[in-house]
């Protein structure tokens, strides 16, 4: 956890100080922002504990996507919603992913069925989790250091 949570809260540094036409800035060819990137991980948050593992019903905003439409519409809607408002969304998502940790009987057992007709183990989500979050905090380095020249990890800690 102490991992996740580490990438989890430098991927909310990445933007921090910036206006919102700079979270909403690409490197091109890329398509991808950083505003696009922490609502892509909150989509994932909730996808992978709250939907997955909990099998519960999707909240919105998620619920109410045309995925079929737009497979990408995390990343697009992002631009159009305020930056502290997607911030908190990702703050929100975080926090239910970690309740239904905290209700995890063993970090081996198993969700319900994922997308693939799957059954994944919460140590697998876990894992899979800190690798889908530190390889998006890399991609917002990229991003972040053609804004303003700023990389790394911005904490004093």
């Amino acid at each position: 956890m102490a991992y996740l949570d580490y990438y989890r809260e430098l991927m909310i540094d990445k933007v921090g100080g910036l206006t919102r036409e700079q979270v909403n800035q690409r490197l091109l060819p890329s398509t991808l922002t950083l505003i696009g990137l922490i609502h892509h991980l909150a989509l994932v948050e909730h996808g992978w504990f709250h939907v997955f593992f909990s099998g519960a019903t999707p909240i919105e905003p998620w619920a109410s996507v045309d995925w079929d439409d737009d497979p990408d519409w995390e990343m697009t809607v992002a631009a159009d919603l305020d930056p502290d408002v997607v911030i908190e969304r990702y703050r929100d998502a975080i926090e239910r992913s970690n309740n239904v940790l905290a209700r995890c009987d063993s970090v081996e057992q198993l969700s319900s069925m994922d997308r693939q007709g799957e059954h994944r183990s919460m140590r697998w989500i876990l894992i899979h989790m800190i690798e889908e979050t530190a390889r998006h905090t890399g991609h917002a380095d990229l991003i972040r250091e053609s804004i303003d020249g700023e990389t790394g990890d911005f904490r004093d800690d």
